[in-house]
Parts: C-alpha cells; structure tokens; sequence
C-alpha cells in the first residue's frame, strides 16, 4: 500500500483481508494469527499518531503498547456492520486479550450448532431461529452450589485454594511438592447446604431459541457467533462461552450450489438442440427466459450472468445452465420414417 493511501483506502484494503482471515470464515492453520498482523497493521495505519510514530520508528515505535492501547480505537461494528455480519464487540476480547476481560475468571466453552437455511435465506438474508440447549449458570444461587443465603464453607486444610504445598529443603536448595489437597478433592470448600434447584453443582440445563442473523450471501460453513450463549464458566465470576452457529445451505431439487454460482442441469429434446428453442428457467428470482441457438450440442454450458447468488461482501454469482441432450430411446412408425428421410437428406 502506497505510504500517502488515505483513510478510505486504508479502510477498505483492511475489510478486503480481515474478511479473508476472519477464523470465523477462514478455518485453515495460521488464519487468526494472519488476521491479528492484519489488525494490527490497520490499528496503526489509521490513527495518524501511531502513524506517524511508524513513519519515524517502524513497529519498534510501538514496543511496551498493550494490546487495548494499539487496537482500542478501532470500531469493528463500523467495519463489518455493512455486510450483517455479527463479528461482535467482543472480537476485542477474543483474539487480543482486552482489559474488559475479568482478571482470573476462566471462559465457559463455547458450543456448537448447525443451523440449514434455504437458498433463499443466503439471498436475502435476514433472522433465523436457532434451538440450543446448554449449561447456564444458576439462577438461584449464582455458579456458587450453595443455598440461598449461605455460602460455600473455605477447606480449612488448604485455606480454599484446593491445593496442598509441601516444602523440603537438601543441599541449600528448597524444593515444593503441589497436590491436590485431600480434605476437599481440589474444591476448595464445602458445601454444607446444596442449592435445591441445582443440587450443588452450580449450573443447570437450560433449551432456548436464540435468534441468528444471516447476512446476505453467507458462505456455506460461515460461522455465526452469538456471544455469551455458549458453555456457563465453571467459576461463579467466571463469563459464559459463546454459540457457533455453522450455516449450511439445505438441497434444492433446483440447483446446485458452487459458491455464490448455481448449477441446473437442464433437459433439451433433440430436436429442440438442432433447431433452438427458447426456455423458461427457474432462478430464485422467479422464471428467466433462455434462448438456445440452433446445432447446440450434448452437455453446452449457458451462462445467466448475474443470476446465482449474492456474494458475501458484494458482487453476484452466476447461474450455469447444462444443457442434457435426450435421444429418443424409442420410435413410433412415422418418427422413425421421418429419421430415416431426414438421414437420406443428410447423404
């Protein structure tokens, strides 16, 4: 990129390979941490002091930054909110470490779900349903297992931390032996009186129907990320994991698809091939028109420019029309006469 681009252009080559990189979209090896330098260089490039301090220095200008300072400013909604895609606020968190994460709280897991959509839904877009269930915190006595209105009760052997240290010292050298402290199992505590709705475990299952947003165009295994709705953390301050939801295109009788192109294999009479015809061909849009020239041959591929599906990010795919040749297997009398007057003209 040439050193006097500006924002726009800066902008818009950053959307072009951030797309590209996305782990939500790109699941091969190396793709997140492509998508990091990516970020990176666009944090930079579009804050004219960090700018300004890499035209002097180079990215040693940037040494000692924390993540929140170099990637802080950017606004992922304004990036990808064109395109319907959900990246998430919480695109911060996940890939650079963000400060709004709670210190020492570990991340439920995140869960998975499949979700079928018509060829219609990729080309217009728009809310789907999606039924899960899943471990949820409980609401009644919040991730802790105990009642309401106790708490757990502090392993009095390893003062809560559910680990044991044993100390030895040979030689001048001191030496630490950690184990899982026997009294609590590695718990940590006790609880003397469980919670009724949880039975001590501190989560509980809970079905719900969340609602996806499908951007217009979505790739056949796009993941979708619905924050906050995955796995609930095994820690009370722990945050939940989040929903995948993979988007697969359902069959169709129609089409095939390839990408944003469509594929229809499409019969053709003999006779219609040697002469022409014109035909009617379904397309998501409602009935094209398709004129076939005359001597069109077995397995001739018509292209309708422009109408397969949107692309994800802009752009329309195509719809490639096979034409299947029939050759009547059988004759009546006057058919076959007819072939047979037709083949002596041919001599």
């Amino acid at each position: 990129m040439p050193r006097e681009a500006d924002a726009k252009t800066i902008k818009d080559a950053f959307r072009k390979l951030a797309l590209k990189y996305h782990p939500d979209r790109n699941k091969e090896a190396g793709a997140e941490e492509r998508f990091k330098e990516i970020a990176e260089a666009y944090a930079v490039l579009s804050d004219p002091k960090k700018r300004a301090d890499y035209d002097s220095g180079g990215f040693g200008s940037l040494k000692g930054m924390r993540p929140e300072d170099i990637f802080g400013g950017i606004d992922f909604n304004d990036l990808f909110g064109g395109l319907g895609f959900d990246f998430g606020g919480g695109i911060f968190d996940r890939f650079f470490g963000g400060r709004r994460r709670a210190a020492g709280a570990a991340r439920g897991d995140n869960i998975e779900a499949i979700l079928h959509i018509p060829l219609e839904r990729v080309a217009s877009g728009g809310e789907e349903p999606v039924r899960v269930e899943r471990l949820i915190q409980c609401p009644s006595c919040h991730g802790t297992g105990a009642k309401a209105g106790t708490s757990p009760r502090p392993c009095a052997d390893c003062h809560g931390s559910g680990r044991q240290v044993n100390s030895s010292r040979d030689s001048g050298v001191t030496f630490q032996r950690v184990t899982t402290c026997p009294a609590c199992a590695g718990r940590g505590s006790f609880i003397d009186e469980p919670c009724t709705e949880c039975h001590g475990q501190g989560q509980i299952e809970r079905a719900e129907t969340l609602t996806a947003k499908v951007p217009v165009g979505v790739e056949e295994g796009m993941v979708l990320r619905i924050p906050g709705h995955g796995l609930a953390a095994h820690a009370s301050n722990g945050q939940p994991g989040d929903l995948l939801v993979v988007v697969h295109s359902l069959p169709d009788g129609r089409f095939e698809r390839d990408g944003a192109d469509l594929w229809r294999s499409q019969e053709l009479p003999l006779t219609d091939a040697v002469l022409g015809t014109e035909l009617a061909v379904p397309t998501l849009a409602g009935d094209a028109k398709v004129s076939v020239p005359p001597g069109t041959q077995p397995d001739t591929i018509l292209r309708l420019r422009g109408k397969g599906l949107p692309r994800f990010g802009g752009g329309h795919g195509d719809l490639l029309l096979q034409l299947r040749v029939l050759v009547p297997e059988k004759l009546s009398g006057a058919e076959r006469r007819l072939y047979e007057q037709l083949r002596e003209l041919r001599h």
